[in-house]
């Protein structure tokens, strides 16, 4: 009876607890559903949100093109200068090349929307501007300077640019590009916008009539003004 009485006594205490862990459990229920239902709405913003963040940084998930946000704004600019520029370069290539913009994937896990595709009449491809050789790279770039250029005209109210430095690169131009290269800058001359060129080609100063000659010393360097006949 002892026993009994005892195994009793202890399933008592054990029903107790069972029911006041049972309550309370209860309890955390209801709390956890009002605060669920309390928390809903910020957590479905902060998924809107979260997506939408992931779209601008260019997220794969979310960004098939893995497009950034600036890159899709800068994308739009990068379109006029290329148009612009295509009109400069289709001039100096004699008709073959112009210049077109690509938001295509890049390869591996670089961002896409800046890129730029040359377009060559001669065989109706479009490729890439790394293959084009360096005289055609270098109309390329004099191209996208002077189709910048004339998108910072228009946007500032027709306001031109007057001046403009080409720093370098003619280093790596055979003697008929550098021809074809001087006399695209000369062209540009005889519409009244100064042309500054930094180079240390010799063969360049029998075709500058204005030169500013930086001779360097042990103890500094020396600015000359001197033109073509006394370079």
């Amino acid at each position: 009876l002892g026993r009994a009485t005892e195994r009793l006594r202890r399933a008592a205490a054990e029903e107790s607890a069972a029911r006041e862990r049972s309550a309370a459990l209860a309890r955390l229920g209801a709390a956890l559903t009002t605060l669920a239902a309390d928390l809903a709405p910020a957590l479905d913003r902060y998924g809107r949100i979260s997506r939408l963040a992931a779209l601008v940084a260019g997220a794969p998930a979310d960004n098939a093109l893995r497009m950034r946000l600036e890159s899709y704004v800068l994308a739009a600019r990068l379109e006029q200068v290329a148009a612009a520029a295509s009109d400069r370069l289709v001039k100096m290539s004699g008709g073959r090349y112009t210049l077109v913009h690509s938001d295509g994937l890049v390869a591996g896990n670089k961002r896409s929307g800046l890129s730029l595709r040359v377009v060559d009449a001669w065989t109706g491809s479009e490729r890439d501007t790394a293959t084009l050789s360096g005289g055609e790279s270098f109309f390329a770039s004099l191209a996208l300077a002077l189709g910048l250029a004339d998108v910072v005209t228009d946007e500032a109210g027709g306001m031109p640019l007057d001046t403009l430095f080409i720093d370098e690169g003619f280093g790596s131009l055979d003697e008929q590009t550098l021809e074809e290269v001087m006399d695209v800058l000369d062209g540009l001359r005889e519409r009244d916008r100064a042309v500054g060129i930094v180079s240390h080609v010799a063969d360049l100063r029998s075709r500058i009539p204005a030169q500013l000659l930086v001779r360097k010393h042990r103890h500094g360097s020396t600015l000359r003004l001197a033109g073509r006949e006394d370079a």
